[in-house]
């Protein structure tokens, strides 16, 4: 099985290029204008082993918003269309995953159904060029456009740095499990006998 998606978006704002291999060895190219975020999808590929290539020429020059939000678009839909219709996937995923200072849950549900939590409080405006209040912009553009549920919760940390990069860790490891075949999944893993 060849579960892969490209999905391209261009804007006013963003123009966007992305490839997603789900069955990968966690390679990212990523190239989005913003050091710090790139570093983050690198985190994400490499933990979850997914391959991906990502290029973004956004309007960096009004900020990041933009970019950010667009790429978890972006991700969302190639999530969604490399799963397919999901048929024996393990459906849920979840990881907790420690970074020094910092612990994080992640729990996903791709259940075709949005649905985003998100319980963190940065004490930094900013890591590198990156707004830290993009970080929960991101991963609920992801949830929407994928149909995923999504619950990220920081239990503990006081580093910003730290706290992002344990949230796209984990993040990557809980889809890794959650996008998973599992043998004795038929069809798909629900009682309605459908996702979506």
């Amino acid at each position: 099985m060849d579960r892969k998606a490209e999905v391209k978006r261009r804007t006013k704002e963003t123009d966007i290029a992305l490839s997603l291999g789900i069955d990968g060895a966690g390679k990212g190219d990523i190239k989005t204008g913003i050091g710090f975020f790139d570093h983050m999808l690198e985190g994400f590929a490499k933990h979850g082993f997914f391959d991906l290539t990502l290029s973004v020429n956004g309007d960096l020059h009004v900020d990041g918003h933009h970019t950010v939000e667009d790429v978890g678009i972006v991700l969302g839909q190639a999530v969604k269309e490399a799963v397919g219709d999901k048929a024996g996937i393990r459906r849920y995923g979840y990881f907790v995953l420690p970074m020094d200072d910092a612990l994080c849950l992640c729990a996903v549900d791709l259940c075709g159904r949005p649905y985003f939590e998100f319980v963190c409080d940065f004490k930094k405006e900013r890591v590198g060029t990156l707004d830290t209040e993009l970080v929960k912009e991101f991963f609920q553009a992801v949830s929407y456009s994928a149909g995923m549920n999504l619950h990220i919760r920081m239990l503990s940390g006081e580093n910003a740095h730290h706290m992002i990069e344990a949230m796209f860790k984990a993040f990557g490891k809980a889809l890794d499990m959650a996008t998973g075949l599992d043998e004795r999944v038929t069809g798909v893993l629900s009682t309605k006998g459908s996702l979506g």
